[in-house]
């Protein structure tokens, strides 16, 4: 199973330099809307220090990162719902994504054409917001037809979800996201399997320009405080400077670069790292002469899953999986000393992985 981040918002606010410097990669960007048509692709490394502290206790050959892939999706526009610039395309993107992260323009520029006239983060994110929400009306419209047919012809199941169509609906006809105190756990379980746009993950990217980018500005500001008042998460980054970081062949060079404008990471590392968490995902890890591996699986896996995403044999034929927590292993200097010091568990097939295990599958075919 692959995790997936879509890359969205209105046209010109910086989605393909942001997705270019994310992967490196040469997408279009062009001061016109919808100069990306087709969604470009992209997978990324996620940084992680740890896989490296492994590697070197178990002198590892190589050294692999888990990933995640990223999605440039073409800008919208109001009136995105009804059709408006291709709209309809792009929202079915948007479907297909576990994630949102949602660029915004924070930055003036004279030489950048802006699609609502001026600046405006909170008035941007909300026109976005509103397409996504008038387009789950329309879904969730067409689904009510549907259950209310399945209702009459005798089937219970259909009652609950229909019950939930409706409160959804509810809540977006007067203009309030779907959710709150008065949603049980088993309706958000049935809201989620309506694949809603309005209720994916989503966290806010401030694009501010370079001179901002310590600080952020006033644009950024107004935006983090939208994005706190609705528990979203919020990055300040310049793209056009992560961009020039990106460009950059050596990782020496990338790091200099870094320290004298005064930053500790990338601000592509920590998109990559919120899109981590935005995902609600964990890494495990396997540790060996040949490789040093990270795997990535979604919190509250159990070790089945853990072992399938390595191969379907270790879950198929799954006997134990010897664990020893990441700190564990880095106190110790290694797997043998963690064992020798009674470090090493084993566990069995419901074990839930947490955030760092370093594991060995063990199974019979």
């Amino acid at each position: 199973m692959g995790f997936n981040c879509g890359i969205v918002g209105l046209p010109n606010v910086g989605k393909s330099t942001l997705f270019n410097a994310l992967t490196s990669s040469e997408a279009e960007a062009e001061n016109y809307p919808f100069c990306t048509i087709e969604p470009n692709l992209g997978r990324v490394p996620v940084p992680d220090p740890r896989l490296d502290v492994l590697a070197d206790l178990a002198s590892s050959e190589r050294r692999i990162p888990t990933s995640l892939e990223f999605i440039d999706i073409a800008g919208l526009v109001r009136g995105a719902s009804s059709g408006e610039g291709l709209g309809n395309q792009f929202l079915a993107q948007i479907r297909e994504v576990d994630a949102l992260a949602h660029v915004v323009r924070c930055f003036e520029d004279e030489d950048v054409s802006h699609t609502q006239g001026a600046v405006d983060p909170v008035s941007d994110v909300q026109v976005v917001q509103t397409e996504l929400m008038l387009a789950d009306l329309e879904s969730l419209d067409r689904q009510r037809v549907r259950l209310e047919k399945m209702k009459r012809g005798g089937d219970r199941e259909s009652e609950a979800l229909l019950q939930v169509v409706n409160n959804a609906s509810r809540c977006l006809e007067q203009g309030e996201v779907i959710g709150g105190s008065d949603w049980t756990v088993s309706d958000w379980d049935l809201v989620r399997n309506l694949n809603l746009l309005s209720t994916k993950p989503v966290m806010y990217v401030a694009n501010v320009e370079e001179a901002s980018v310590h600080d952020g500005n006033a644009h950024s500001r107004a935006l983090a405080d939208f994005a706190q008042k609705n528990g979203a998460g919020c990055i300040t980054v310049s793209a056009q400077l992560d961009a020039e970081i990106a460009a950059m062949a050596e990782p020496k060079e990338r790091k200099e670069f870094l320290e004298a404008m005064g930053l500790a990471e990338s601000g592509l590392t920590r998109i990559v790292g919120a899109g981590y968490k935005l995902l609600n995902l964990i890494t495990f890890f396997t540790v060996g002469p040949k490789e040093a591996r990270a795997w990535t699986v979604r919190k509250g896996s159990d070790a089945i899953h853990a072992a399938a995403k390595i191969h379907t044999d270790f879950a198929k034929g799954f006997i134990k999986a010897d664990t020893i927590s990441y700190v564990d292993f880095e106190l110790a200097g290694g797997e043998s000393k963690a064992r020798e010091a009674g470090r090493l568990r084993q566990e069995g097939r419901d074990y839930v992985v947490e955030d760092g295990d370093v594991m060995l599958f063990r199974f019979n075919v």
